[in-house]
């Protein structure tokens, strides 16, 4: 749901900013071409390696999504290329994949715009909130070990906690704890803004949360704020004895074959990278966000992956099941993480970190400069991945948004995500 850290790094049900790029940008297919906003595109396709990692046997013909021909994929090419002319985004990655029924991987536009250097399905990318489904598998996966239960206090673990006898870890995953979301605050937006290279710890991170009161009782309501999340983790590594990183690098990350997603502790940024771009700045200007550190959000929201891993975790973590067949998460325990209650959002359950949009399980991503969607439609088995250098909103939704909803409607107009951005907590 969006809000990976308030406005910064939204991802899941929520937020904010308006406002549009104010440089031109050019469509800019990633093998050739470049064109005006409006003007002509081209677009470079890619196959992707490791598609039968995910995919299995093909299932039985589905009529909740159509088969990926040409015909779809002129389609899709015209709905990226309005909604980049509309929200002015620089470049953007699509992969959609369905075993039996073909499979579209295309980037459009450029990576960098001071350079034009064009976009690219290789590139690594910022992922926002979507680093909540790896911290929330670690948890689950320490539950299946007996080390934690989720209806545990999270006072049992982590000391000074507002409420801390009575919100469980059951309700910091699920966003109904009821803490205030650190991100939202003006102390720490200015923070931020001010020298966004600087590094927070998880401890800084909690006090800008705790010096705000309880904004209801633990249960009452779905409220998504990544104070949950930086709980979470603190848990993880109390009870594994490991760094959250090192945990979900030896427990989720390998198992699942996923060689190049990572949790950089600060600025760090693998090559080749997309140049991020955000008006989440302290004047509101424009700019480039590639070295700016993601320490701040940390278990909510640091972590950075490539489209070809996220088409493998898309499935894993809708399935609980690793690419080679072995649990991930166990069956009864990851039956709890899929009980989506619902958010307020018409369509929209949110579970133990990861929602359910019109069938679409997974989640989404902003981080400033970065937006990503990682979403798994069960019912055909269908992955979609969309991959953004920009979180910047228009007219209040989220890029990604507008991306997810333009191709579902194509591809599963029985199932068509829609996340409306709720206002920002600034």
């Amino acid at each position: 749901m969006t809000h990976a850290c308030s406005r910064l790094c939204r991802s899941a049900v929520t937020v904010t900013a308006a406002g549009m790029l104010v440089v031109p940008v050019a469509a800019t297919g990633a093998a050739a071409g470049t064109g005006s906003p409006g003007g002509p595109v081209t677009a470079a396709t890619t196959t992707v390696p490791g598609v039968s990692r995910v995919s299995g046997s093909s299932p039985s013909p589905s009529p909740d999504v159509r088969t990926l021909d040409a015909g779809v994929a002129r389609q899709l090419d015209q709905a990226v290329r309005r909604v980049m002319r509309q929200a002015a985004v620089p470049g953007v990655t699509v992969g959609l994949w369905t075993p039996g029924r073909g499979q579209y991987v295309k980037s459009f536009g450029v990576a960098d715009i001071g350079s034009g250097r064009k976009m690219s399905p290789d590139l690594f990318m910022r992922i926002g909130s979507e680093t909540k489904t790896f911290t929330v598998t670690a948890l689950l996966q320490l539950v299946d070990q007996h080390k934690v239960g989720l209806d545990d206090p999270i006072g049992k673990y982590v000391d000074g906690v507002p409420n801390g006898d009575r919100i469980t870890l059951r309700d910091l995953a699920g966003m109904r704890s009821g803490l205030f979301n650190y991100s939202a605050d003006d102390g720490f937006y200015k923070a931020l803004t001010s020298d966004p290279r600087r590094s927070f710890t998880p401890q800084q991170l909690l006090g800008y949360a705790f010096r705000h009161p309880v904004l209801f009782p633990p249960g009452e309501k779905f409220y998504y704020s990544n104070t949950n999340l930086v709980l979470l983790g603190l848990v993880v590594e109390k009870m594994s004895g490991q760094s959250l990183a090192d945990y979900i690098h030896a427990h989720v990350l390998v198992p699942a074959g996923m060689d190049h997603t990572s949790f950089p502790a600060g600025t760090e940024f693998p090559q080749p990278h997309a140049q991020g771009y955000t008006n989440q700045t302290a004047d509101g200007r424009v700019a480039a966000t590639a070295g700016w550190s993601s320490s701040w959000a940390w278990a909510a929201g640091a972590m950075i992956s490539t489209l070809d891993d996220l088409h493998t975790w898309a499935r894993t973590v809708a399935t609980g099941v690793f690419p080679d067949g072995s649990t991930m998460v166990g069956p009864a325990t990851q039956k709890q993480r899929l009980t989506t209650p619902p958010t307020g959002v018409p369509g929209a359950g949110y579970g133990l970190g990861i929602f359910d949009v019109q069938g679409w399980i997974g989640h989404n991503g902003s981080i400033p400069g970065y937006e990503s969607l990682t979403v798994y439609l069960p019912s055909a088995r269908t992955t979609l991945v969309v991959l953004l250098n920009t979180d910047i909103d228009y007219k209040g939704s989220e890029p990604s948004t507008l991306f997810g909803r333009a191709i579902t409607e194509i591809v599963s107009p029985r199932h068509v995500f829609d996340l409306p951005a709720e206002p920002a907590a600034r």
